[in-house]
């Protein structure tokens, strides 16, 4: 039988290593601070996420 170590990370927020697992009640976060901080950084816009416009394939048209 063989004991897994519990996986330790780290909270994108503050850097605090922490357990990850399922009793873990706000992962990624290490704590409801951390999680409302990030929330509010999203709700100021201060998070963005990109977007690439598709290019449309010319059509040939022809009548």
């Amino acid at each position: 039988m063989s004991t897994q170590k519990p996986l330790i990370v780290a909270c994108p927020q503050c850097g605090k290593e922490h357990v990850w697992d399922a009793s873990s009640r706000y992962r990624p976060f290490c704590s409801e601070r951390c999680k409302m901080i990030d929330l509010g950084k999203w709700a100021n816009e201060e998070y963005r996420v990109e977007v690439r416009e598709k290019e449309l394939p010319e059509t040939d048209h022809q009548a």
